[in-house]
């Protein structure tokens, strides 16, 4: 197994995944657990977790690996082995993902080298039976950041996109809870949840010595739909107007956060969590003041929002998508919206994405979506001119919120400094983000933080 990690510590420093970008990783093997079903001789597929100690705090990752004698044309080479087999990335081999999909829908258990997995098929989706190897074909979505989508299509049937989460975190997904709660619900909202994979692994800092989560999530792949956020952008660059689509979204989003409160547990906050609140806001704050100088400009101000927000009168609390913008959204014709990917911000820790939140964070994060189509026409696109994009979103942030108050009877603008405060939140976390990974997007949440300190809904002078 040495060799196994070594190799493994040469190439994930290389993923798109991987969250120590430009630091060598520290990795210890936690375990494996085997895929079962597996009948080509002398090949074997698994999963890996294995730690990386070098952050703090140290992340766990998933890597899906098969080992083989020889590497099939095309395979994804991670290394050659002491033992002279080749070490394979899974997800692009042909044996790890039929073994993956069997799993699922015939909810079988995996063989365990130090974790457990067991495969579950969703009540949603009864009646899928398991195809045979030839009838199958599968390949990994281009583009994704945090985990690995699987693109799986039959020879019948419904296609299935199957999300191998990459960090795992001790606990349930929200991504897994949440959507198979709005599909059996009814909701046309979310695709048909097919099934998942849970697992047991050691984990020194739990008192019973062992941690549990979901590895893999299934659902129904919905083909040739395009995200809002494609929708939204090639309205904007031809100077098409959004307001229909801006008010269904917000109506959309309004019926499935209701669906969530009527299926899931809602409750009224307490003074606790008005202080814990506050407490998060000024933690976040500092931290990202501190990895991004220019918002020490508006340090101030965002702080007066912050202390008005806990002094109105709150909702109840319940569950919501928690990373919600325009790349989250499918539209399928058929259908209207789809929301997908309930997961929560990939920065958060998991013990704040599974609790429950006001609605308000997940219609902020749409209003600062509508920005950033108009941000980032801006700064790639000569042909637009700034003023006018920024009327293009403001007609379409109008337009969600009028859509959202009248389905759900919530009026977001009678206390509209709690919403403000939840937009800064947001906008401060895309700061940091931008700062990371894109240096000249940055003005777009430095421009959506003044202007939102700028509309005197409250005296919030900069510093």
């Amino acid at each position: 197994m040495n060799s196994t990690l070594a190799l493994v510590s040469e190439w994930i420093s290389g993923q798109r995944w991987f969250a120590g970008k430009g630091r060598h990783p520290s990795l210890r093997l936690l375990g494996e657990w085997e895929l079962p079903g597996v009948t080509e001789p002398g090949v074997s597929a698994s999963s890996l977790l294995v730690m990386d100690d070098a952050p703090e705090p140290a992340v766990l990752y998933q890597i899906p690996v098969v080992r083989r004698p020889s590497p099939l044309f095309g395979s994804r080479v991670i290394g050659k082995l002491d033992s002279g087999e080749f070490l394979i990335d899974g997800v692009h081999d042909p044996v790890w993902t039929y073994a993956l999909i069997s799993m699922i829908l015939g909810e079988r258990e995996a063989i365990p080298r130090g974790v457990a997995a067991t495969g579950r098929h969703s009540p949603a989706d009864e009646g899928r039976p398991i195809p045979r190897p030839e009838d199958v074909t599968a390949h990994v979505l281009a583009g994704e950041q945090s985990n690995t989508s699987i693109i799986f299509e039959f020879a019948t049937g419904v296609p299935v996109i199957a999300k191998v989460y990459r960090q795992l975190h001790h606990g349930d997904n929200p991504d897994v809870v949440l959507q198979s709660a709005l599909a059996e619900a009814g909701s046309p909202h979310v695709p048909l949840s097919v099934g998942d994979i849970r697992g047991e692994w050691d984990d020194v800092g739990r008192a019973s010595g062992r941690a549990d989560g979901h590895l893999v999530f299934a659902q129904e792949f919905l083909d040739g739909a395009p995200d809002a956020w494609r929708v939204a952008l090639v309205a904007a660059e031809s100077e098409v107007d959004f307001v229909d689509s801006a008010r269904s979204l917000g109506a959309t989003t309004a019926l499935v956060h209701q669906t969530l409160a009527k299926v899931l547990p809602t409750r009224r906050p307490d003074v606790v969590d008005l202080e814990e609140r506050a407490a998060l806001w000024a933690r976040r704050l500092d931290a990202c003041v501190a990895e991004v100088p220019a918002l020490g400009e508006y340090r101030a101000g965002i702080e007066r929002v912050h202390a008005a927000a806990v002094r109105v009168p709150w909702s109840d609390l319940q569950r919501i998508h928690g990373d919600y913008h325009l790349g989250q959204v499918l539209f399928a014709p058929d259908r209207g919206w789809v929301l997908l990917d309930f997961e929560g911000e990939p920065l958060r820790p998991m013990f704040e994405r599974d609790q429950p939140d006001l609605v308000h964070r997940d219609v902020a994060g749409m209003l600062r979506s509508f920005d950033y189509v108009a941000g980032s026409l801006a700064l790639t696109s000569a042909s637009h001119s700034a003023p006018h994009l920024r009327q293009w979103a403001s007609r379409a942030r109008k337009a969600f919120l009028d859509g959202y108050i009248r389905v759900s009877g919530n009026d977001l603008r009678a206390n509209r400094v709690l919403l403000d405060a939840f937009e800064l939140d947001k906008a401060i976390y895309e700061a940091v983000y931008e700062h990371r990974n894109r240096p000249d997007w940055e003005s777009i949440p430095l421009g959506g933080v003044a202007r939102l300190l700028s509309h005197g809904r409250i005296s919030v002078p900069r510093t």
